[in-house]
């Protein structure tokens, strides 16, 4: 998956705007030449998403796009439909979903079928991937598509998370991220991996369209001087060639047989 394909730039332009005006975040990484995981996964839906869209958020949530708001609101005017799938009481402030169910995936029952399925930070959270996955299956059009956002497994804040109570996971979320404890769930890591994602799409019948690792700074945004500080440590691991540890996952699956559409 490069930038010919996915235009991160371009949508990272409109979503941080005139960087002069705007916060020290976005002119540290643009400096750095560094795009968070969430603005590869944004410019990879956007690429996606036509005006003949039925489109399928799973985990959705209160937000499409958490940290982009704009690009969420044309997103979801520019589909033919969007629909959103949470157990959570979170769905209902979702204001942009044109249908909602408030379930897990597995037990959707529609009769419905998607062009473009997503699942933005659920995978790590799935304890039964085989039920989800084929759940997946069952909803996707035959030329559909199912875009995976998620963590590594073995990326450093994983394995801390892995080893830790979810109390803990809330102190942390509240002070790195300023996430909210609705907002923090429980983790499982059984899908995620490349070889556990491609493993289990392959059982339905499905491959790996594209794959790309995110290399992510995001632990240490919210401090500047620490920020750069691993800005820099990321730049000198790219240049000796060496996969910088904290990453996520962003994967584009489509049937065998199917025809995969998009860029």
């Amino acid at each position: 998956m490069s930038a010919a394909q996915v235009d991160v730039a371009a949508l990272a332009g409109l979503k941080y705007g005139d960087l002069a005006k705007g916060g020290w975040g976005p002119r540290l990484r643009r400096r750095f030449g560094h795009y968070t995981p969430d603005d590869w996964y944004e410019a990879t839906v956007c690429s996606l998403v036509t005006s003949q869209t039925d489109w399928l958020d799973v985990g959705c949530g209160r937000d499409l796009f958490p940290f982009n708001p704009a690009a969420a609101r044309m997103l979801a005017a520019r589909c033919r439909s969007l629909t959103g799938v949470d157990p959570s009481d979170n769905i209902d402030e979702n204001t942009l979903l044109h249908h909602r169910a408030k379930c897990m995936l597995q037990d959707y029952v529609t009769d419905r079928r998607y062009d473009l399925i997503t699942m933005r930070m659920v995978a790590e959270h799935i304890t039964d991937p085989a039920v989800a996955v084929a759940a997946l299956r069952r909803l996707l059009k035959p030329d559909g598509q199912v875009v995976i956002y998620t963590v590594y497994k073995f990326a450093p804040v994983s394995l801390i998370a892995s080893w830790t109570p979810m109390s803990v996971h809330h102190a942390v979320k509240a002070v790195v991220w300023g996430a909210e404890e609705k907002d923090t769930f429980p983790t499982a890591y059984r899908m995620n991996t490349r070889a556990a994602l491609a493993r289990l799409f392959a059982a339905e019948g499905m491959q790996e369209m594209r794959f790309r690792r995110l290399d992510d700074t995001r632990s240490t945004s919210r401090w500047l001087l620490l920020n750069a500080t691993e800005l820099l440590m990321w730049r000198v691991f790219n240049l000796f060639g060496v996969p910088y540890p904290e990453h996520c996952l962003l994967g584009v699956y489509a049937p065998s047989t199917g025809n995969a559409h998009g860029p």
